[in-house]
């Protein structure tokens, strides 16, 4: 499978080069405004391939995209001082609906993952201006905070984060909803796991492990200005399981008709991911103060939203 990205930045191109390392496609493809900066990506990647997978690398304008059967945008405008949030997503709002018109021309048969910040209402922006079916445009969510649960939490109790099944729901951002009533170690609810393990699951603890989800992405960019490695691996899981059509839970963001009481919001949960993308949409079991929870983030992102139709 032949797989666009665009936007060469830092997270395009992590997820080239993890795309690169899985072997997760036969091509990758870099756009970007900055023709430059695309061509030398794709050509530092290349220098990688003889070390992993047989992977051809290039870059180029829109035209390259041709025959693509995943595109990835990771491209959006930064905020600028003084500058509201809502006016920065008019903007982005206004990039995306550009430069999905070209991707679209070029790979009309594309599933698109959306990888750029704020990536909800960005999934919509993009589901809107493709025209596309929602379950065929995919934002990465709450890939990597679920991920960074299952690790902190694995951590905890000294098991593999492998075994080791927690979800974050909702906005990938500060009303984010970690699932602690619906998490397992193995097969086994939490709780009993960690009591035949003798690790306590505290009151403190949960709250920890939530600060150290939640405020993740904000401690890595105090460190380095920016997050890219986790979300290019995760976006290289992603697709993979739509390559190969495995079928693997995930949870992502897509344009939901209702979700905890909210019509018409994209946020994240588990779905079932495949060739056609978004096969279907799993409702874990949630205590009542995670519904309340999830129906406040849904909340969240449909006000954010609504200022830009």
């Amino acid at each position: 499978m032949k797989v666009g990205i665009v936007g060469a930045g830092m997270v395009g191109s992590a997820a080239g080069f993890a795309i690169a390392m899985r072997g997760g496609a036969s091509e990758v493809v870099f756009v970007d405004r900055n023709a430059a900066l695309a061509q030398a990506q794709a050509e530092d990647i290349g220098h990688a391939v003889p070390f992993a997978h047989p992977v051809k690398l290039g870059a180029g304008d829109y035209e390259v995209l041709a025959g693509a059967g995943i595109v990835i945008l990771a491209a959006g405008v930064a905020q600028k001082p003084g500058e509201s949030r809502l006016s920065l997503l008019s903007r982005n709002a206004a990039v995306f609906s550009e430069v999905i018109a070209k991707v679209r021309a070029q790979a009309p048969e594309a599933l698109l993952i959306v990888a750029s910040n704020p990536v909800d209402i960005m999934t919509e922006v993009a589901q809107r201006a493709s025209g596309l079916p929602a379950e065929r445009v995919i934002g990465t969510g709450t890939l990597l905070d679920s991920a960074r649960f299952r690790a902190l939490l694995a951590g905890h109790l000294g098991v593999a984060a492998h075994s080791v099944h927690g979800f974050v729901l909702g906005e990938h951002g500060d009303s984010e909803v970690l699932a602690w009533s619906s998490a397992r170690v193995g097969a086994e609810p939490l709780d009993r796991i960690a009591s035949q393990l003798g690790v306590a699951i505290t009151e403190e603890v949960r709250a920890k492990i939530d600060a150290g989800v939640r405020q993740a992405a904000y401690r890595i960019i105090a460190g380095k200005g920016a997050t890219w490695y986790g979300i290019g691996a995760g976006l290289a899981r992603l697709v993979q399981a739509i390559r190969d059509d495995q079928r693997a839970v995930m949870s992502v963001s897509i344009r939901s008709p209702e979700v905890a009481g909210i019509a018409d919001v994209a946020l994240s949960l588990p779905r079932v991911i495949g060739a056609a993308g978004v096969v279907s949409t799993l409702i874990p079991s949630l205590d009542e103060g995670e519904w309340a929870a999830l129906h406040r983030s849904a909340a969240v992102l449909k006000e954010s939203a609504e200022g830009l139709w």
